[in-house]
């Protein structure tokens, strides 16, 4: 173990000889896979161009015996035409060897496809006999239209032939055929060949073929058209016959070569085309085999190219992380010491010697109780060792033992050791590995601050703020104050409430990047103390189920131990939240209350101006009544009493209404006692009925029983109740035309009590029919200025909800659908209203 930890750690590797073998490891994988591709495609293409050689040279070869074929066939019918003519010239005077002659003909006509007319033309150029007489190609030869060119045509070849005593030919002819004549191709392109008869010196006559280029292709054997196509062409690649109409393929071969028919023949080339050849099924194989194994020894060069590269990142990696390595261990403060199975020391880092005063030499090889542990403190040194090696495995979170090493020179080192299990690439454990951290100076802090303490403690008990230490390592309460633990009791869980949760280690990290530096004992001050913002956080208060608002600052600080902690400080302002709140809504009531005095003042005045006209009005009608009562006729009496009763009771009716305007309309401070919602409810009623009358509807009212008096402003609830009225009376009316509106069902206002909250609160529902509320609304409806109404101004539901919060209640609308649910059917708004204002709740 003691050479493999030397060996590594004294690794220096000569720089060329790594860029050599990595040259070698790269490099020669793809010049491997360059040349066997290279081998590879020049066998290939060897391989391609030997066949296609052959292939052009058996193409070569069938043009030429093709070309034989022809050439041999043109002389051997010249032959034959010239033994024809002499013998029809030495037999003129024999009938029956003429006829011999004719049927020659015919027999070399029939044999002879290429062969369409023969006819024999005598010395004074007059035609005496032509065969076939008449056929199906003789009739087209004979069309006005190719008559005369065919002629034409011959004469000049007799002429040619005249001239030369040669056979000669004429220039190709095209004939005028349909397309859809069965015969069209054999007899479109025609020649001429005259065979001159000479007897002695002179011309007897001349024996005339008239030749088809399609019959000429007839000349080449069947099995190579078969396999090859045949096209006759002219020298300006006219195609005068083809042998198929089958196409070649794009990489087909292909060869021409003239025919030379004889001397005075024209311009005629016979081309070949190759058809696409039989599968070569074993060069195809071969192919394939050649193919498959070429790729397999390329993937093969590739997979070791890949595997050789993957061990060079491996080594280098290797190397980037033991340079890393003993870089992190000679520079840094932290004494490592490596021990085997039996505690022997076999490896010790520049930091552990310094802290000791030992060389490394010295110490490797030294068993317990070293020579660095004090002479009075070995037991107890060995002891603490044995009993941290057993806790070693069995224990997730290393915590450090405290001990003390003494220096060569004779100064006692305060340390903290953590001891953990050295496993090697196995998964066997090997020994153990031990870091000694000096904690001499911080230990002196602690019993500095520990004699501190007790001065600044009562200090911190006697203040009306909470203060609290977190350890930012274990999150333990390290100290909380006499606030803090009367508020929270004696735990962290206070303390991150107030933090916003579990403390934030990116803080710690900033402070770190700002200052510079990789240790948190060499954080400046300046940073390591630096308070947070303030922040207002409101926490629910469990013992009496109320929210309390505190002011919050905090700060990272050194705790005794030399670990970091976070030091919190929170103040109650709750008492200063509830004023701001307080003067807060007293500041929207302004709001609303401002828009109602000038009409307050004006329905003042009209209520004083009209009690008294009413009450005159009712008193006079009493007055009649009475004195009318036993001086009138009883048949009158009966319809003129009712009228003059009915007459005060609606005067009277007039000014109950008025007083309940004028009570409404007079707004004096905000001021809560015991109401009866149903005596709120009927006032909001008699307010609206007049409206709800005018417009042809009505309001119905369900009040439930044995309800108990409630905390409230009657003002404020009262103008709350006659908004929401009159807003459901707006909605069935935009729903309900005129006409229509006795069929409209009544708006329903009820109270009761909702037992689904602990505890029961005070329920009050209005109810109506109308169309609903889009849903866009509903989330928008409670803001300020925020109307769908033209004239409306946007604040009545705020102001309504301002209200009931204030009353510590809540406010919302849902809609209603109808029984198919496919639809809205109204719209319910619910007020939740608490039985006893906390504030009553708390005084008692």
């Amino acid at each position: 173990m003691k050479k493999i930890v030397l060996s590594i750690w004294q690794l220096k590797p000569v720089k060329w000889l790594r860029r050599m073998r990595s040259f070698k490891l790269i490099y020669t994988p793809l010049i491997a896979i360059m040349l066997f591709t290279v081998v590879m495609g020049v066998i290939m293409g060897t391989l391609q161009l030997q066949e296609k050689g052959q292939q052009e040279a058996a193409l070569f070869r069938e043009l030429s015996f093709a070309k034989q074929r022809i050439q041999l066939r043109f002389a051997n019918n010249t032959d034959v035409l010239q033994s024809i003519g002499r013998d029809y010239i030495i037999s003129s005077e024999s009938a029956k060897a003429k006829e011999n002659v004719v049927i020659q003909a015919e027999n070399l006509l029939q044999s002879n496809h290429e062969i369409a007319q023969i006819i024999w033309i005598n010395e004074t150029a007059q035609r005496q006999w032509k065969i076939p007489m008449d056929n199906l190609k003789t009739d087209w030869f004979n069309k006005p239209e190719n008559a005369s060119v065919l002629n034409q045509a011959l004469k000049k070849t007799i002429e040619l032939s005249a001239a030369t005593n040669r056979p000669a030919f004429s220039q190709f002819i095209s004939l005028e055929v349909p397309s859809d004549e069965l015969i069209s191709k054999e007899i479109r392109n025609v020649f001429w060949q005259a065979v001159p008869q000479i007897y002695g010196s002179e011309i007897k006559g001349m024996v005339a073929v008239l030749y088809t280029t399609q019959g000429v292709l007839e000349m080449i054997p069947g099995e190579l058209k078969g396999q090859y196509r045949f096209t006759l062409i002219t020298d300006s690649e006219k195609i005068l016959a083809i042998s198929s109409d089958k196409n070649t393929p794009k990489r087909a071969f292909s060869n021409q070569t003239s025919l030379d028919l004889g001397v005075l023949s024209p311009n005629l080339s016979l081309r070949i085309d190759t058809y696409p050849p039989a599968t070569n099924l074993s060069f195809r194989m071969l192919i394939g085999v050649v193919l498959g194994l070429s790729a397999f020894v390329i993937w093969s060069l590739w997979s070791v190219l890949k595997q050789m590269q993957v061990r060079q990142e491996a080594e280098a990696n290797l190397r980037a992380e033991t340079n890393f390595r003993s870089a992190m261990e000679n520079s840094t403060p932290v004494g490592i010491r490596a021990h085997d199975m039996n505690k022997t020391i076999t490896y010790v880092n520049p930091a552990f010697c310094e802290m000791t005063g030992w060389s490394a030499k010295e110490l490797i090889g030294q068993n317990p109780p070293f020579a660095f542990w004090p002479e009075g403190l070995r037991g107890e040194l060995n002891e603490k060792m044995n009993r941290a090696l057993e806790l070693a495995m069995s224990q997730e979170k290393k915590i450090g033992i405290e001990g003390s090493i003494l220096h060569r020179n004779g100064t006692v080192i305060q340390t903290r050791t953590f001891i953990a299990p050295l496993i090697n690439e196995k998964g066997t454990q090997t020994g153990w590995v031990t870091s000694l951290i000096d904690i001499s100076e911080p230990k002196k802090i602690r019993e500095e601050l520990a004699a501190s303490q007790e001065r600044f403690v009562t200090v911190l008990e006697g203040l009306d703020a909470a203060v609290s230490v977190v350890s930012n390592e274990t999150g333990e309460l390290l100290f909380a104050n006499r606030f803090y633990r009367e508020r929270f009791d004696n735990t962290s869980k206070g303390h991150f409430a107030l933090a916003g949760g579990e403390i934030i280690q990116n803080t710690m990290q900033a402070l770190l990047e700002e200052s510079d530096n990789t240790a948190t004992t060499n954080i400046p001050p300046s940073f390591l103390y630096k308070e947070s913002e303030s922040e207002e956080i409101q926490l629910l208060d469990e013992a009496t189920g109320t929210s309390k608002w505190y002011e919050v600052r905090r700060r990272f600080v050194p705790w005794v131990d030399g670990h970091l902690a976070q030091l919190l400080i929170a103040t109650d302002i709750t008492i200063r939240i509830e004023a701001d709140d307080l003067a807060r809504q007293q500041e929207e009531r302004m709001q609303f209350t401002s828009r109602l005095t000038t009409m307050g003042e004006m329905a003042s005045s009209l209520a004083h101006e009209l009690n008294q006209p009413l009450a005159a009005i009712s008193n006079y009608c009493m007055g009649v009544a009475k004195r009318l009562q036993g001086h009138i006729d009883p048949d009158l009496q009966k319809d003129i009493l009712p009228a003059l009763e009915k007459a005060s009771d609606q005067a009277h009716r007039a000014g109950t209404i008025i007083q309940r305007i004028k009570g409404f309309v007079k707004r004096s401070e905000p001021q809560r006692k015991s109401c009866d919602i149903s005596e709120i409810i009927s006032d909001a009623v008699g307010l609206v009925e007049i409206e709800a009358h005018r417009h042809r509807l009505s309001i119905s009212t369900e009040i439930a029983k044995n309800l108990p008096l409630v905390d409230l402003d009657p003002v404020l609830i009262l103008q709350v109740l006659v908004n929401l009225l009159k807003n459901s009376l707006d909605s069935v009316r935009e729903v309900y035309p005129l006409s229509s509106r006795w069929s409209a069902p009544p708006v329903q206002i009820s109270a009761d009590l909702d037992t689904s909250t602990f505890p029961a609160m005070l329920r009050i529902q209005v109810t109506d029919s109308g169309g609903g509320i889009a849903q866009s609304v509903i989330e928008r409806m409670f803001e300020p200025f925020f109307s769908t109404k033209s004239d409306g101004m946007g604040m009545g539901l705020n102001i309504c909800r301002s209200v009931i919060e204030s009353h510590h209640g809540r406010l919302w609308a849902k809609n209603q659908m109808d029984a198919e649910h496919t639809k809205l059917s109204g719209c319910t708004f619910t007020i939740l209203l608490p039985l006893e204002s906390p504030g009553s709740k708390a005084t008692s």
